[in-house]
């Protein structure tokens, strides 16, 4: 493929209105992903009495649905790279979305799983597709910044989405299902009024020839994929979500750790599973300090092209002893049995005051989140750093099917995990034992963020230098 001439920029829209409008949608709609992903868990219980199924099994669903979400999504990816991306980021938002509400009107497991994997296979464009269009509207001095807020996002849709459940599916577990279809069809409308981001069109190497109209039109081929596959930093960058997100898929059963203290402390099920969904949402706050890991990470960048991928492996090893530290730390839950949503949730936010054990357990988690938090920044800062335009979509997509393994490890053998620990440790103890062993994995983790940081900096240079050589040679 060649540069085109495609007249004078900005040809399809692109006003600074439009173009934040668009931000605002992709980073936005990001979101809803997790929001569907992280639904399930809070349910686990009221779910499985509906459909007389053990908890094992719904978390089986949750596993099995990371990975056919990420195996989509590295087809989805490549033909992003390929083609034009928004008819694809609607159709998979439209697919998710019909996915969601069959689960709402499933009436036996079955269903219910088909319905997931539904939702699964359209939830894998979102993330893929939306990628690389993100990456082009972002410069590389500011690449970590905004990818914190592109990766802040799908932690708030996380948090959201266990908060929706546990509050909206309390009495009635269908609810928040059917309230996410329709925000699935909402945002299928507001992708209509997106401009299309032109591939490449944040890279300064491609600045002057994009400003005199010309349009980059090469593609990603099956024959670039060996070539994305030697390139060593893509190699740790994919192969580091293994390990990673085994000790953050365990994370899902948080919801359930808390929801199962609140039981041992002589609290009715239909309280547990609020105050759990709770404390869970708030003990995840410390995610929004992941901005401060997309700006360390931009500022390190400035000094040393090491610099991302050390930020990302100090803060995945730092949060360890903090996440040990949580999940141990006793906490002495204090609200009304019995009461409405609005109740529980405001005397669990005055708890974070007035009970010392869970003002101690917050800081903790903040800043388990705050460090690990660095992660997502930086990562999505690199794939854009060390690949060309037309393949950060696919490599972002193997990244994140490779995430998707390790999420589903983590997910359903810490729910195995559970299970075995109940001979040794009772109920709530057997899963906090569980969750701290699996926080194990970030160990190898950071040392996989330390590799990178020795091959990155060659990465970068051949990613400016080919980039350079195809602006001068239009």
């Amino acid at each position: 493929m060649t540069w085109t001439r495609s007249g004078p920029w900005p040809a399809r829209g692109g006003s600074p209105a439009h173009r934040f409008y668009s931000v605002v949608v992709f980073v936005v709609l990001a979101s809803l992903d997790n929001v569907a992903i992280g639904l399930v868990p809070p349910l686990y219980g009221p779910i499985s009495g509906a459909l007389g199924v053990p908890q094992r099994l719904l978390g089986l669903v949750t596993a099995v649905g990371f990975l056919v979400s990420a195996v989509a999504a590295v087809g989805w990816a490549y033909v992003g790279d390929r083609t034009n991306r928004k008819p694809l980021l609607m159709g998979g938002t439209l697919i998710w979305a019909a996915g969601t509400g069959g689960s709402a009107l499933a009436q036996n497991y079955p269903t219910f799983l088909a319905a997931q994997l539904v939702a699964a296979v359209g939830l894998g464009a979102v993330g893929s597709v939306g990628f690389s269009v993100v990456t082009d509207l972002i410069s590389p001095r500011r690449r970590g910044l905004v990818m914190s807020f592109w990766g802040l996002s799908q932690g708030v849709g996380t948090l959201a989405g266990t908060l929706a459940g546990g509050l909206l599916g309390a009495t009635d577990w269908r609810r928040p299902f059917v309230a996410l279809t329709a925000v699935g069809l909402v945002a299928t409308v507001a992708y209509l009024f997106t401009y299309d981001i032109r591939r490449g069109q944040s890279e300064p190497e491609l600045a002057e020839a994009l400003a005199t109209g010309a349009g980059y039109d090469y593609r990603i081929t099956r024959a670039d994929l060996p070539r994305i596959l030697a390139r060593r930093t893509n190699r740790w960058l994919v192969l580091q979500g293994l390990t990673a997100q085994a000790a953050f898929g365990s994370l899902v059963w948080l919801p359930v750790l808390f929801a199962q203290r609140a039981e041992a402390q002589g609290y009715s099920p239909a309280t547990a599973v609020v105050v759990g969904s709770v404390f869970a949402t708030l003990f995840q706050l410390g995610g929004v300090l992941s901005i401060v890991g997309g700006l360390v990470g931009d500022a390190v960048q400035r000094r040393t092209p090491r610099g991302r991928a050390l930020v990302a492996a100090v803060g995945v090893l730092a949060a360890l002893p903090f996440y040990l530290v949580l999940f141990f730390v006793p906490i002495r839950i204090d609200v009304p049995d019995g009461a409405g949503s609005g109740a529980v949730v405001a005397a669990v936010l005055a708890s974070v005051v007035t009970e010392p054990t869970v003002g101690l357990s917050l800081l903790t988690a903040v800043l388990a989140l705050a460090l690990t938090s660095a992660n997502s920044p930086n990562w999505f800062a690199l794939i854009a750093d060390v690949n060309p335009p037309e393949h950060r979509g696919t490599v972002y997509s193997l990244g994140n099917l490779v995430n998707g393994v390790g999420r589903a490890a983590g997910n359903g053998l810490v729910g195995v995990a559970f299970h075995a620990l109940r001979v040794a440790f009772p109920p709530p103890l057997n899963y906090a034992v569980g969750l701290a062993a699996f926080q194990l994995f970030f160990v190898p983790t950071g040392v996989m963020y330390w590799l990178a940081s020795r091959t990155s900096p060659r990465d970068i240079d051949a990613v400016r230098d080919l980039l350079h050589t195809r602006a001068t040679r239009r």
